[in-house]
């Protein structure tokens, strides 16, 4: 295969890093001289290797920095005979661009899940840790705001607690809440310039608030992030997508593996799963330790935990798990520890 010659650099990366991934993953062998590719093996293992190449040269074309995770995925759709995707049309998607970042989908399950934001006004995307379910779903939010297809961003979460209760935590109510808020205010620092974020919030442009301040609203012409959803009850869920308006997109995102409900409630994330599937409109998005985007490590964590908690040997949620350990007790009466 001849390759052109600007585009050899990005496809073999710097210090030929893509090349040694390409080396260990390819089928057939591949030996490179100048921006000449040889592709050595048996007559399937060469036409897969080829189309791999083809596929990564038309990648790097679209101005798509390579890299060994990324050569890593377009292998892995391309294995997926079902889904018919191309990695150049999957990885190149752009959503927002700022300061020379790109946020883009890096998965085909990514793929889908932005999709499916595009296709349909409510959007739950279930997933572990790490596989972008709440970032990509601001990404949206931001572009549609650019784009004016909606007047404001209202992003939330349930306000409970991973460790601390509210009322041990020092400060004002606002002081309370905020870190709950934090990584939706860390992802908006990413996406947006941070000079502009709190002229937005000033004038409600942008919104980020507890679940709780929706209660009793209508929310019109906006695009709504439910992020944690698993931490919502039943009762909670039905009041956050009653608020639905005119205009109006909802995301809700959530693990439901990782529930904090205490005394093992049952999540709302879990019920709107079972109780609303099928209704037109409303899509689900499944991602897996496939489409996780963090160390590599953090996905063979997520796939240990499924294996445990398939096997009945994980434990109850989060909040039982915690109420079990050693020195443990609940608090009482006036909210002091005991």
């Amino acid at each position: 295969m001849e390759i052109p010659q600007e585009l050899v650099v990005g496809l073999l990366g710097a210090a030929d890093v893509n090349l040694r991934t390409l080396e260990s993953q390819l089928p057939a062998d591949i030996h490179v001289r100048g921006n000449r590719l040889t592709l050595t093996g048996r007559p399937a293992d060469v036409a897969a290797s080829e189309r791999v190449i083809a596929e990564l040269v038309a990648l790097v074309r679209t101005g798509t920095p390579l890299s060994p995770d990324l050569v890593r995925e377009s292998m892995s759709i391309l294995a997926d005979d079902e889904q018919r995707e191309s990695p150049a049309a999957v990885l190149s998607l752009d959503i927002l661009s700022r300061r020379g970042k790109v946020i883009r989908p890096k998965t085909l399950g990514q793929k889908h899940y932005v999709d499916a934001i595009d296709q349909n006004t409510i959007v739950f995307g279930l997933g572990p840790a790490g596989t972008g379910k709440t970032y990509l779903a601001m990404a949206k939010a931001v572009q549609a705001l650019h784009r004016k297809e909606i007047s404001r961003i209202i992003l939330t979460r349930p306000a409970v607690e991973a460790g601390e209760r509210l009322g041990f935590l020092p400060g004002s109510l606002s002081d309370k809440i905020d870190p709950y808020l934090r990584p939706l205010y860390d992802a908006l620092h990413d996406m947006m310039d941070p000079e502009t974020i709190p002229k937005l919030m000033e004038s409600g442009v942008i919104e980020v608030a507890p679940l709780a301040y929706m209660r009793g609203r209508t929310l019109n012409d906006a695009f709504v992030v439910l992020d944690e959803a698993q931490n919502t009850t039943g009762e909670q869920m039905k009041m956050f997508l009653t608020r639905l308006g005119f205009g109006a997109k909802m995301v809700v995102t959530g693990d439901t593996t990782q529930v904090d409900l205490p005394g093992g409630a049952q999540s709302g994330l879990r019920s709107a799963a079972r109780i609303l599937q099928g209704i037109d409109d409303i899509h689900f998005a499944e991602l897996t330790s496939a489409d996780v985007v963090r160390h590599k490590l953090v996905a063979d964590i997520v796939d240990a935990y499924g294996r445990a908690e398939a096997t009945g040997t994980a434990g109850g949620n989060r909040a039982q798990r915690r109420s079990q350990l050693p020195g443990r007790t609940q608090a009482h009466g006036s909210g002091r520890r005991r």
